[in-house]
């Protein structure tokens, strides 16, 4: 199926996660119907809250709204498929899904693919870990570990690399699920980045919650049922889950896109690929240099950055305005450890760690109040739709920006 008949200017986002169902959202909100059409591509029917999927696997209930009803009365084109290739040279993104598939044709594409996690090329850990990177893989780690608890005798959970990911999920089940021994496995120093106060209370935490720690340790490894580590030391592993950093798909790299080393597209201050003009790239697929001159983090709080500054500039080039720029910011962490603790670490201009850290319930609670309005913000993309929409102008350029004159002001649609 193609929409190369489409009158209309085609904007498509691949992927609804953070980055893209925000931009999808304010770009129906922000631009006029008349002259656009925007379609979404997305692998599952859920809305799903990657930060929250640590939660999910230990064993609780995480919102997961339909996208279906997420986009409803907003005029956006949902496209239930996953994402095979893009071809630039002819704007298609091909596509493989229940309907059998086909291409997606676009005048202006966002890049919203995000990441999954990275297996540095270990052996073992596609076949015998888990991870949280995704809902079904989430989900199978919670089949796993109420499978360990069904059995009652206990069990050894072996959560791989210190990062907040790993920090937050040992953390997760550890307190959800005190039956199970947990270990939190880090090559270096736990909580290296934090600051000195920061990682004393991440310490006292993981006694707290009976976490073994293990530093300086590096898995070579990992079979069924336990880990091979490079000192020599083997580990009987019950539910082995690999944290060890994120990796992004190779489908930009293969379509000839501009990309670093680790498959990431380059971008321009403006969220645009430096290689094709009318492809934008936001969230964790983009390489993205921050205000402070360092590559931005892979996170929920990029990907917003990243969306918005986008959207501003899909939005002043359709409709032939002068693009501004957003911030771009790195400002620190929010870690949760558990549903009741957690960690509110910020960051100086150079993204070290600041010698001041809030910790316990209150950084809990923002951490908590955080996901609960990234939720409410991409569940309601409608909400403060403004009176009037801009509309597109009247000439598209040939690298799929447009040219400078309006068609008219915007237009008096609501959604």
């Amino acid at each position: 199926m193609s929409d190369k008949n489409c009158t209309k200017h085609r904007v498509v986002v691949l992927g609804a996660g953070y980055a893209g169902a925000y931009v999808a959202g304010t770009l129906a909100r922000r631009l006029a119907p008349v002259g656009v059409q925007i379609t979404v591509v997305n692998a599952e029917p859920e809305f799903v809250q990657r930060l929250r999927l640590h939660q999910l696997a230990a064993g609780q209930q995480i919102e997961a709204p339909q996208l279906a009803d997420v986009f409803a009365g907003t005029g956006i084109r949902l496209r239930l498929a996953r994402v095979t290739a893009v071809d630039p040279a002819r704007r298609v993104a091909s596509v493989a899904g229940t309907d059998g598939g086909g291409e997606v044709g676009y005048d202006t594409l966002v890049y919203a693919l995000g990441s999954h996690g990275a297996d540095h090329g270990v052996p073992g850990v596609a076949e015998h870990a888990f991870d949280v990177a995704g809902r079904p893989s989430a989900l199978r780690l919670r089949e796993r570990l109420n499978a360990l608890d069904a059995r009652g005798r206990g069990g050894n959970v072996r959560v791989v690399g210190d990062g907040l990911t790993g920090i937050e999920t040992a953390t997760e089940i550890a307190e959800s699920r005190p039956g199970l021994s947990v270990t939190l496995i880090a090559r270096g120093a736990l909580g290296a980045p934090l600051s000195d106060g920061a990682r004393d209370h991440l310490r006292l935490t993981c006694d707290r919650l009976g976490i073994t720690i293990l530093e300086h340790t590096r898995v070579e490894a990992v079979e069924a049922t336990r880990l091979l580590c490079a000192d020599g030391t083997d580990l009987p592993s019950d539910a082995t889950v690999w944290t060890a950093g994120f990796a992004v798909a190779p489908i930009a790299a293969a379509a000839g896109l501009d990309v670093t080393g680790d498959g990431r597209i380059v971008v321009d201050r403006t969220m645009r690929s430096v290689s094709h003009p009318n492809v934008y790239a936001v969230g964790d697929s983009a390489h993205v240099i921050g205000d402070n001159g360092l590559v931005l983090p892979m996170s929920c709080a990029s990907a917003g950055y990243t969306g918005r500054q986008a959207t501003n500039a899909i939005v002043a080039r359709l409709t032939g305005r002068t693009v501004k720029q957003t911030g771009l910011e790195y400002v620190g962490n929010h870690i949760s450890l558990g549903r009741h603790d957690g960690i509110l670490q910020m960051v100086d201009h150079e993204a070290r760690a600041k010698p001041k850290y809030l910790g316990g319930r209150k950084a809990a609670r923002i951490k908590a109040g955080i996901l609960s309005m990234s939720l409410w913000t991409t569940s309601h993309p409608t909400f403060g739709l403004p009176t009037r929409r801009r509309r597109l102008t009247d000439t598209p350029e040939p690298n799929g920006g447009t040219a400078t004159r309006p068609v008219g002001s915007g237009g008096a649609a609501r959604g």
